[in-house]
């Protein structure tokens, strides 16, 4: 063999072995990829009425369905088999029905279904078309049953009731925008009925379920959040409220004759966290109330006869919520999870404090102890509003070290430490996340939730800067900073990627946002309805919305970008991920498309959650892991973009 002919061959051999690693690395990081995306979960847990068992929603299967379990504990029993995920589940108060809601095609259009617990004799109770449907409570007897349907019209979604014994759906209060009844009395005579004025505003209202006669429980300027339950003897009504106060506090409203509102009385409030959620038991003597403390949750029981705190259980994990008592009082359902803990359903003695695991989630091959728990970090905007948020560093990388920065949805959403198989894929392959709640987000009292209404939103996409550098301060190597995020979250890719192209060397948009005109034209009616306040009105501030549109600034991305998105997503319309992956093919920058022709706004069957989390991983260990010989351009020192001009 000559001296060419062996060159040629040694380098058709290193080719070959390169290529066999590469091939290998890639198997490697989809088999610990696919690994962390199985991880289960379990939520939505309701007692049986003898409190001996516990429905719940569990993807154990690989898609959320119904199961069953002794409160005791045991081996789950599956109730429901459908292709298509369950949103959640009600135990009725005779014990005859589980009531539930099936998404098809993982769409919005949700269907509202009945079946016996051990899964036989099912029934729809709604049309089964494309209008959205959802699932409320049901009367103390088990003979009703509240839905919410936009049957009527598209542009909202009005409050029904179900006979359970006559099989009659009748309609009783109709809905500007969405309104549903969160409670039925125990006579069954009056319902609670939830309506929401605009995002991040709603209203309480008595309804007779007789005559429709609605009285109002919680007039109020300006916005105003609000949630309740009927006390059991029908003369007060539980709420959370932040009438005349920044944060919610939980209170008591009495009744007087034909439901009229008397005075509040609030019974537990704290200026250091929010009412996240409550629940009442059947006897009325206790509540248990979860606070949401900086993203933490802390729960208390509280003996509403002596209105004092008498239980602080050391919660398992950093988030707890589904708050649901047994009808004896005896025991306290909640779905526990954190950073390094999938959601399960556990169970509190009332008694004791004592806490039981009732389902245990799958985590194959995954040892959870060596998850990576975040750190709260506080850090100023622009203009010297505290922002905050989580800060996942890789384990063993010294810094600086890649980083991607992760927007939460909403975008009256909130950034909680709660588990996430994408954050802990990203890091286990060294690269570091950090999630913050830029102002607008939820869980900080009302003031914050509404800094970034209309033309305020300028300043929360300038909130972006500050988290560039909040991320550079806490380890993230400038040149390797990533951002990705989904629903409002991918709006805020794209106006990062955008507003500051010079941040950023690669981007992951999930069924975001990029331009409020089609998305206004596109989504659905009740969620445009409710939207004007929050982005801006199409009709009169259409200057605005387009200003506010990164799709109009699309020519300043630079930086790779991958989409995903449902194709039956109809809140946030597919039409927007389309206009991303055109306009960025045009200009030959670097671009991933990946549709899920089976799910709707997000990712609930398990293929689907791998499949997306496995195309991020990847896309941003290409782009940050070594980086992208990009300029480095310290925050602030980039040139002005369309929200500034």
């Amino acid at each position: 063999m000559n001296r060419l002919a062996r060159a040629v061959l040694i380098a058709i051999l290193l080719s070959t072995a390169a290529s066999a690693r590469g091939r290998a690395e890639m198997d490697d990081l989809e088999r610990a990829v696919s690994l962390m995306a199985k991880i289960g979960n379990a939520g939505s847990p309701s007692f049986s009425p003898d409190g001996k068992r516990i429905a719940f929603v569990s993807n154990l299967g690989g898609l959320p369905q119904v199961w069953t379990v002794e409160t005791a504990g045991g081996f789950p029993q599956l109730v429901t088999a459908f292709d298509d995920p369950v949103g959640f589940v009600e135990w009725s108060p005779d014990g005859r029905w589980l009531a539930f809601t099936l998404a098809p095609g993982g769409g919005m259009n949700e269907q509202v279904y009945l079946v016996r617990p051990d899964g036989s004799g099912l029934r729809r109770l709604t049309e089964g078309g494309k209008e959205t449907n959802r699932l409320g409570g049901w009367s103390h007897d088990g003979r009703l049953l509240s839905l919410g349907s936009n049957r009527r019209s598209g542009a909202a979604i009005d409050a029904y009731v179900f006979d359970v014994d006559a099989g009659t759906t009748r309609l009783v209060t109709e809905n500007r925008g969405i309104g549903g009844f969160s409670d039925i009395s125990r006579d069954g005579k009056r319902a609670l009925l939830d309506r929401l004025v605009n995002r991040g505003d709603n209203n309480l209202y008595v309804v007779d379920l007789a005559t429709g006669r609605e009285t109002l429980l919680t007039p109020h300027e300006g916005p105003g959040s609000f949630f309740g339950e009927f006390a059991p003897e029908g003369t007060a009504v539980y709420l959370a409220t932040d009438r005349g106060r920044d944060r919610r506090a939980f209170a008591r409203l009495r009744l007087g004759d034909g439901g009229a509102p008397g005075d509040v009385e609030i019974l537990a409030a704290r200026e250091d966290a929010e009412l996240a959620t409550f629940s009442v038991d059947e006897s009325g003597r206790w509540a248990a109330v979860a606070w949401n403390a900086a993203g933490r949750s802390e729960v208390e029981l509280y003996d509403l006869r002596t209105g004092k705190s008498v239980l602080r259980p050391k919660l398992p994990a950093e988030i707890a919520g589904s708050l649901r008592f047994s009808r004896d009082g005896r025991s306290l359902a909640l779905v526990c999870s954190g950073a390094a803990t999938p959601a399960d359903v556990w169970v509190m003695d009332t008694a004791t404090g004592g806490l039981r695991q009732v389902t245990r989630s799958p985590h194959a091959g995954i040892d959870l102890a060596q998850l990576v728990r975040p750190e709260l970090i506080r850090f100023p905007a622009h203009d010297g509003l505290e922002l905050s948020g989580w800060m996942y560093r890789p384990p063993s990388k010294t810094a600086p070290f890649p980083m991607v920065l992760s927007f939460h949805g909403g975008p009256e959403g909130q950034e909680r430490p709660s588990f996430s198989s994408q954050y802990q894929a990203l890091l286990a392959r060294g690269i570091g996340v950090f999630a913050p709640n830029v102002r607008g987000s939820s869980g900080f009292g009302k003031k914050y939730v509404n800094l970034d209404n209309g033309a305020l939103r300028g300043n929360g996409v300038r909130d972006i800067e500050a988290c560039v550098a909040a991320a550079v301060r806490g380890g993230a190597d400038p040149k390797r900073i990533g951002i990705m995020g989904g629903s409002y979250g991918g709006y805020m890719v794209m106006a990062g990627l955008t507003e500051y192209p010079q941040l950023f060397a690669a981007g992951a948009d999930l069924f975001g946002v990029v331009n409020f005109e089609t998305f206004f034209r596109h989504t659905e009616p009740w969620m445009a309805a409710i939207s004007k306040i929050e982005y801006g009105d199409p009709e009169k501030e259409s200057e605005l919305l387009r200003r506010l549109s990164p799709i109009h600034r699309v020519e300043r991305v630079t930086a790779p970008t991958i989409v995903l998105h449902g194709a039956n997503d109809t809140n946030v319309p597919v039409v927007e991920a389309e206009q991303v992956v055109e306009s960025l093919k045009k200009r030959g920058v670097p671009v991933e498309y990946v549709l899920f022709p089976d799910e709707g706004h997000g990712w609930r069957k398990t293929p689907n959650r791998i499949r997306s989390a496995v195309a991020v991983t990847r896309w941003f260990e290409k782009y940050l892991k070594n980086g992208n010989d990009r300029p480095s351009t310290p925050p602030g020192s980039g040139p002005p973009g369309g929200l500034r001009r």
